[in-house]
């Protein structure tokens, strides 16, 4: 499933860099901003499209807010903020999240199922 390859990309930034690393790395930072801004978007389109599944994510608004001020606010970002997110705030949301997908995929009929066909 893309949502959980993409909090996997995501968490996987920080495995084997220290704070000091990250901070002198702009391409380090780019890319965890990158995976922070996907992983906000998706978040705010959840929220609009099932805002009762949403409101079972601890801190979807912060997720959805952090999202906003990278994407408008860039100038504005805190990097050790930013680090603070990614090893202390997504581990603990991991879970949560794998909960949510699993039951999708318990509800629903994988996409591959789907889109084989009658054929297939």
């Amino acid at each position: 499933m893309r949502c959980a390859r993409r909090r996997d990309e995501t968490a996987s930034v920080a495995q084997g860099n220290e704070l000091a690393e990250y901070l002198g790395d702009w391409v380090l930072q780019a890319a965890v901003e990158r995976q922070l801004e996907i992983l906000g978007e998706a978040h705010k389109n959840l929220r609009s499209a099932d805002a009762e599944t949403a409101a079972r994510i601890p801190n979807v608004h912060a997720m959805i807010g952090t999202r906003n001020i990278l994407v408008h606010a860039y100038a504005q970002v805190d990097q050790r903020r930013v680090w603070e997110i990614l090893t202390d705030d997504l581990p603990e949301l991991m879970p949560v999240l794998e909960g949510l997908l699993a039951e999708v995929d318990e509800a629903e009929p994988s996409l591959q199922d789907r889109d084989a066909g009658p054929n297939a």
